[in-house]
């Protein structure tokens, strides 16, 4: 009979305090499960993890089939950083960059990379609409617009929400997407159908159809 295994949780663990620990010990256990994972974060943050956070076994599923090597993945709207740094640890020749507007959160994202030292993984403060879509290749999508028409699913109230967001962002990712070349690959997760224009295949929806990956034909 094989013995247990045992995976830590690390409480009050900060990832800047001992880098070499983590990336030679912690690092297998901290995507083993998302009570692990989020250890990295401070209890507020933690809190927000079921709801906004994409889950490591998601971002794991995801990550394998948008990993495709020297490519450009993009994470819109990024939050703390979960996906990225998950997909990125597992899939070093894949660049992973995330987009989000609220600086607390950036800067959390930024700290958990930091700590876990990946230079396959980027992150960017700012607003969607200053972004340049055409440096990225493949795209994670995790429906980072619902809160500006479901009042209760607020992160906060450090950023502006409205239904016209909601439309404008939408509309915005709709046409990028539109206009991206063939093979292109889409995850989208928790995410409208609608919102992906005509021309993308689906090739896996799981998670009762809540994960769905798709490729431009």
């Amino acid at each position: 009979m094989e013995a247990p295994i045992f995976i830590p949780v690390f409480k009050n663990f900060h990832p800047s305090k001992n880098k070499r620990m983590l990336n030679e010990v912690l690092n297998p256990s901290l995507f083993y499960h998302d009570s692990a994972f989020d250890e990295l974060y401070p209890e507020h943050i933690r809190k927000l993890s079921q709801m906004h956070w994409t889950p490591v076994e998601i971002a794991k599923i995801a990550g394998n089939f948008l990993a495709i090597p020297n490519t450009r993945v993009l994470d819109i709207g990024s939050g703390v950083g979960k996906f990225c740094i998950t997909a990125g640890f597992f899939h070093p020749e894949t660049t992973f960059s995330g987009i989000e507007q609220r600086r607390e959160l950036y800067n959390f994202a930024e700290t958990a990379k930091a700590g876990v030292d990946l230079p396959n993984v980027t992150f960017m403060h700012g607003n969607l609409t200053e972004l340049e879509f055409n440096n990225y290749d493949h795209f994670y999508f995790y429906n980072s617009f619902y809160e500006n028409i479901e009042p209760d699913s607020r992160i906060d109230y450090a950023v502006e929400t409205s239904f016209e967001l909601y439309d404008q962002y939408s509309r915005l990712v709709y046409q990028m997407l539109a206009e991206k070349p063939s093979k292109t690959r889409l995850v989208t997760f928790h995410t409208p159908g609608g919102q992906v224009p005509p021309g993308y295949q689906l090739v896996n929806n799981s998670y009762s159809r809540l994960l769905k990956m798709w490729i431009k034909e």
